[in-house]
């Protein structure tokens, strides 16, 4: 890969101090409501209708509901994919929701990692250099590249693996190369949108485990799943309907 152009360091929103969570929080949700319009500016659809909702530091949440109930809307909040029509986000203490788009995607690069249910690893690069993109886009220099992309593959199982492209590995290994790319930037969470719905029973457990070892070692993670069996393994099950949190259990 060449080098990234140099880009500008990310700057604090205006009164950014004042709007900076008060607790212990990884995400803090506050209000958060979402609401798409029709071209005519009439609501089409309210798919979050204030919801409230802080995940600390070393969770493993899973986020369930019906179709239309509201959790994609939701995790592509939590995601910084999307912004909320009104609410506040507050993602690692800070309240992004005064930042540029651009700010807003160098923010949500550092602090979080993403693993698919399509994995959406590039087939034309290795999979230690699809490990190492996420890196390139933050200027990280080659050698320190090289060697992050490396550790994390080997974390997951496939350090004799680097050098093979997503089409040479089965749909497990290609699961571990994309939750090596997700950790690759020492995120403070770690957001899996049904990570096993592509994989067999067993191959989906051996993902699992990966996961469960995660959150063993301080990791905080948000699933978003319709599989019971997998929730079973969280400590934690928020879940949605019409738009709003249904029921919110904790298990110890």
């Amino acid at each position: 890969m060449t080098s990234a152009p140099a880009q500008p360091a990310i700057s604090s929103p205006p009164g950014a101090a004042a709007r900076r969570s008060t607790a212990e929080h990884v995400c803090e949700l506050r209000g958060i409501k979402k609401i798409y319009y029709k071209p005519d500016g009439s609501v089409l659809v309210e798919a979050l209708r204030g919801v409230d909702l802080a995940i600390p530091t070393g969770q493993y949440v899973a986020i369930m509901g019906p179709s239309g109930s509201g959790k994609s809307t939701l995790m592509n909040i939590l995601g910084c994919l999307d912004q909320p029509s009104e609410g506040n986000y507050f993602l690692d203490g800070t309240d992004i929701a005064h930042m540029s788009d651009e700010e807003l995607s160098r923010y949500r690069g550092r602090k979080i990692g993403f693993v698919f249910q399509a994995f959406n690893l590039i087939s034309q690069l290795t999979i230690a250099k699809n490990v190492e993109v996420p890196l390139f886009y933050q200027q990280i220099p080659t050698i320190r590249r090289v060697a992050a992309a490396r550790a994390a593959l080997e974390r997951v199982g496939l350090g004799d693996r680097m050098e093979h492209r997503p089409s040479e590995l089965s749909g497990g290994q290609q699961q571990r190369a994309a939750i090596a790319r997700a950790l690759v930037t020492d995120p403070v969470v770690l957001m899996a949108d049904e990570p096993t719905g592509n994989l067999d029973s067993a191959t989906g457990k051996a993902i699992l485990s990966i996961f469960d070892e995660l959150h063993r070692k301080g990791m905080t993670i948000i699933v978003v799943t319709h599989d019971p069996s997998v929730a079973d393994r969280t400590q934690r099950v928020v879940r949605l309907r019409d738009g709003l949190v249904e029921s919110d259990v904790t298990r110890g």
